[in-house]
């Protein structure tokens, strides 16, 4: 008779609950557990190895790094800024549109070993636990998900001592906020975040102000995508995102709490600090203002939104979503040109752009000065037709209600 353990391959950040996760998986259920640790941008190799030296110290039977940061813009992280994504106005999706990157890779991870089970962290009052199973369901239908926090229901303090018991050290003071750091931004959650009139403290957000002289950049961007800063070009946009991190992030540019609609019905706020993305949104928008048409940017706009909310859910397997992703990517053929920053404390405004693409051209007209490309009697005309048929709605309708016909 074997007495092989069944396997179980766990989504790993080394943070709290993943930590929790492998001793529960392993000791209490009795699994053989093999952890993978996905980086989307949000880990450096040093810290990659410790949390590699921590899975196996937990008892990981294995642990494996999927490397998915380039992955990860080429799939998702490029389309956001095609579409000049902000959830509510405020937040780029740094978790939401990380979370089912790492789930597709996690499944992967999953199939590869031959896991009987597929385990993640997340709690059961979240967004994150709808992301991953929806994933799974999708990807690996036929592996179980066991997902300790939110089955035990379990705060924060039960897990530090569960830990405890078995010989872990966790302090209270590290599990004070939850810190996730990744490509396109780090999310900020404590006990300031659970409430609706608190802010958090200067000392929660990992990059502090250092910089105070105000600084220009310039963003150079070829069919949408950033690939130059000043006169430095890249040749992964990858790259130029990290680099602008570099430059902005001690100016303590990008911060903000956003409030929102969870998936699951309930309203949730979350920090957050992310200075590359916010400021790439807003020189993307801004060049796009002057290369792209007025219907260009309504529809855009509209279905950008749509994409950025089903993104947000969970849904990034959904085929609309390639529909979408193929019509934004066609209106970023003319988003070529430089956009020149101004970068201060806490703050950052958009100085102005050039482009050969730039529809504000002086050879048709100056706003508000002078034409040249129409006549007078050319916009007499094009006003009495273009509000034609609401004159006429008006006319009609006003003789009907003197009559007292309405």
């Amino acid at each position: 008779m074997s007495t092989e353990k069944k396997k179980v391959a766990l989504a790993f950040s080394g943070g709290l609950d993943t930590s929790y996760c492998v001793k529960y998986l392993s000791e209490v259920l009795d699994l053989d557990v093999y952890t993978v640790t996905v980086n989307t941008g949000g880990f450096d190799e040093k810290e990659l190895k410790e949390i590699e030296e921590r899975a196996i110290k937990l008892g990981s039977k294995g642990h494996e790094t999927a490397e998915e940061t380039d992955d990860y813009y080429k799939s998702c992280i490029r389309y956001l800024i095609y579409g000049n994504v902000l959830k509510n106005g405020t937040y780029p999706l740094s978790v939401s549109a990380e979370r089912v990157c790492q789930a597709m890779a996690v499944a992967k991870f999953a199939k590869k070993i031959g896991a009987d089970f597929v385990a993640h962290g997340s709690t059961g009052a979240g967004n994150d636990q709808v992301r991953f199973d929806m994933i799974f369901n999708i990807m690996i239908p036929d592996i179980k998900i066991i997902t300790p926090i939110r089955d035990n229901r379990l705060s924060r303090e039960e897990e530090i001592e569960f830990l405890k018991k078995r010989g872990v050290e966790y302090s209270y003071e590290k599990a004070k906020y939850s810190i996730n750091k990744g490509l396109w931004g780090t999310s900020i959650g404590g006990k300031e975040t659970l409430t609706s009139d608190q802010a958090l403290p200067e000392a929660a957000y990992p990059t502090q102000l250092t910089k105070y002289k105000p600084e220009k950049v310039s963003l150079l961007f070829e069919h949408g995508e950033l690939v130059g800063i000043d006169s430095h070009r890249f040749f992964n946009p990858v790259d130029a995102i990290q680099k602008l991190y570099e430059i902005a992030s001690p100016y303590a540019i990008g911060r903000d709490i956003h409030v929102g609609d969870t998936i699951i019905g309930i309203k949730g706020r979350v920090g957050f600090e992310a200075s590359a993305p916010i400021i790439i949104i807003k020189a993307h928008h801004a060049l796009e203002k002057h290369v792209l048409t007025k219907w260009q940017l309504y529809w855009k706009d509209n279905l950008a939104s749509w994409y950025g909310n089903w993104l947000h859910e969970g849904q990034f397997l959904d085929p609309v979503m390639r529909n979408i992703e193929k019509f934004m990517e066609d209106t970023q053929k003319t988003v070529n040109g430089r956009v020149d920053v101004l970068l201060s404390p806490y703050h950052f405004s958009i100085i102005g752009i050039e482009s050969r693409h730039d529809l504000m051209n002086s050879e048709f007209g100056n706003y508000g000065e002078m034409n040249n490309a129409w006549t007078g009697e050319d916009v007499k005309g094009f006003s009495k037709i273009f509000g034609n048929q609401a004159m006429i709605y008006h006319k009609v309708n006003a003789i009907r209600n003197i009559e007292g016909d309405e």
